[in-house]
């Protein structure tokens, strides 16, 4: 997959051990050129629907998964084409002494024209995660506002931002 761009803060020691957390992103489109993104209703900012892959699980398994628990939309398997790659570097906010290394890999796809009931995590719901269906420029334009005493939540929102300005350049 190709790397779309790198996010490295280097506010870590070069000896400091690398935490890895690979995740996958679902870019969503529906008929009226609106992209299905997660709303934090309490933060007031656009996600892509996606997460953290698990050890048994390949990249579109992931996916599917993902998206279903976070929005309630049904990925079809053999829509998922790759976009690109986000590879995030930055000191961990939870273990000293630790990097924390994510690569965010990117898959536009299809889902059923169906929503099925969201299944949060305990954090998702607390951010009080729901499905939107926007337009690019609203997206971008709430997430460029965006500020937060959270400067880790703070880098995520600048990488979703400059995707979904990415994915605009292309259109």
């Amino acid at each position: 997959m190709r790397q779309l761009f790198e996010i490295d803060l280097h506010d870590y020691e070069n000896s400091d051990s690398v935490f890895s957390r690979p995740s996958v992103r679902g870019i969503i489109f529906k008929d009226d050129n609106k992209i299905a993104l997660v709303y934090s209703e309490n933060e007031k900012y656009y996600k892509f629907p996606g997460g953290g892959i698990n050890k048994d699980e390949d990249k579109k398994e992931a996916l599917i998964r993902e998206v279903r628990e976070e929005v309630g939309l049904i990925v079809i398997p053999e829509s998922i084409c790759e976009f690109g790659s986000v590879m995030r570097r930055q000191k961990s906010n939870i273990s000293p002494h630790t990097i924390f290394e994510q690569e965010n890999f990117y898959y536009t796809c299809q889902t059923k024209n169906q929503i099925v009931e969201q299944n949060l995590d305990s954090y998702e719901a607390e951010a009080g995660f729901i499905l939107r269906f926007v337009c690019l420029d609203e997206a971008i334009s709430v997430n460029s506002a965006y500020k937060s005493e959270d400067y880790f939540k703070e880098i995520m929102i600048k990488r979703e931002t400059k995707v979904l300005q990415m994915i605009k350049d292309t259109l």
